[in-house]
């Protein structure tokens, strides 16, 4: 399994993935905030490939020196197998290395499910943004 930064060859089988895993109004959130993040800094969208297969995303973004785990997504046939943990780690490393001053996950509807995963690499409560407002999606 092979996590790297996003290639715009990744992009049709990127949204056939994140269609296929996420509700219609996830996807529309989604992709907006996907499109806003690949022109601000692609560097901050990762996918998970097996082989040439895309089975995995996960978008980030830094907003007022913060970096915020936006979106993950898996595909159903490659679930429970490390991957979104590795989604994870490897973007926490992109955080680090351009040192935000904290890491945070966004929670909102969407992302509720999955928390417990972040919660299990030793994210906590204090560590979910909550907030309904969209991230501004300013790199710095």
């Amino acid at each position: 399994m092979d996590v790297r930064s996003f290639q715009l060859a990744d992009y049709r089988p990127v949204t056939e993935l994140l269609e296929n895993v996420l509700t219609e109004q996830c996807y529309e959130q989604t992709m907006e905030a996907f499109a806003r993040q690949l022109s601000w800094d692609s560097e901050l969208v990762l996918v998970a490939a097996d082989g040439d297969e895309i089975v995995g995303i996960i978008i980030g973004t830094i907003d007022n020196g913060r970096g915020y785990y936006y979106r993950l997504a898996v595909h159903p046939n490659y679930q429970r197998q490390g991957i979104g943990k590795k989604l994870i780690g490897s973007l926490r490393g992109r955080f680090e290395g351009r040192n935000v001053s904290k890491i945070l996950v966004t929670a909102d509807e969407h992302n509720e499910p999955i928390l417990s995963l972040y919660e299990s690499l030793g994210y906590a409560a204090t560590d979910f943004f909550r907030s309904f407002q969209k991230l501004s999606i300013v790199t710095g």
